[in-house]
């Protein structure tokens, strides 16, 4: 080459033109970010990933491959927790093959472009490591939500002293009884409750499988010494348990929640008088 053009190969580059290519990097990623995270906290990120970037294409490379894919999966975890798609994530990562490209077009050194090449496809693998992570980080997110709503959704409260109440509204389905058994044993450990009224006026339907996970909810309450009392059996429920031949052995059954906490009021020793509390 004449006329004094820079000669430079790729790792010779990265450090010589570091702040370019950092630069630029940053901008084109800012692009994809478009003000959801700070320009200060994007070119924090990038500065580390390229500080490892720059080693693992030099003669230091080492632990520095670990390393980077360590800061790729915590900056993809940040990235599902912030909202961002999994595509502009890797976007980010993908914008640096732009920014050094330019770089070696600018000093015309067909080694360099030569090298390129192969960094061309390191990043690639960079990109898809990113996006893998995103998707299990995302997929955790999801479940932990989902955890939550359900733990929302299936309240143990007290209703007296010794008694606890568990209303229940929507489907039961194995997942929400798995919730509802260790949110009840729990708060019978706390409380040590004698009895637990177990509410179905909110579920829509009682067939074989919902029957089955509340014996079992009732089952694991028996085994910490709880008796459970059923309540919120209305006409077409009864019809429906009759139909299926559901049978729930000797588990007490009341058609509303009133009646059930009078049973175990009752069966506590307890007896309220007519206008108590008025």
């Amino acid at each position: 080459m004449s006329g004094g053009v820079e000669k430079a190969h790729l790792p010779e580059l990265l450090r010589s033109r570091r702040d370019a290519v950092l630069g630029r990097w940053v901008a084109l990623a800012a692009e994809g970010v478009r003000g959801r995270i700070t320009e200060r906290e994007l070119r924090a990120e990038l500065t580390e990933l390229y500080d490892l970037i720059e080693r693992t294409v030099g003669e230091e490379a080492g632990g520095a491959g670990a390393e980077l894919r360590a800061a790729l999966g915590e900056i993809s975890r940040n990235r599902a927790r912030q909202g961002f798609s999994p595509s502009e994530t890797a976007l980010s990562v993908f914008a640096l093959k732009q920014a050094v490209l330019e770089q070696v077009g600018a000093t015309g050194d067909v080694d360099a472009y030569s090298e390129f090449i192969g960094f061309s496809s390191r990043v690639d693998d960079l990109g898809l490591v990113t996006f893998e992570t995103y998707s299990a980080a995302r997929e955790q997110i999801i479940a932990d939500q989902m955890e939550q709503l359900l733990e929302l959704s299936t309240p143990v409260v007290k209703l007296w002293d010794g008694i606890l109440g568990v209303p229940l509204v929507g489907t039961l389905d194995s997942a929400r009884t798995q919730v509802v058994m260790e949110t009840l044993l729990e708060r019978l450990v706390e409380t040590g409750s004698q009895f637990a009224v177990i509410d179905i006026t909110g579920v829509p339907a009682v067939d074989t499988e919902v029957a089955q996970h509340l014996l079992k909810t009732v089952m694991a309450a028996r085994l910490m010494g709880t008796d459970c009392v059923i309540s919120g059996i209305r006409p077409q429920i009864a019809q429906t348990i009759v139909a299926l031949g559901i049978e729930f052995g000797d588990i007490e059954t009341k058609a509303t929640l009133a009646d059930a906490l009078a049973y175990a009021l009752g069966r506590s020793g307890i007896r309220l008088s007519e206008g108590a509390g008025a």
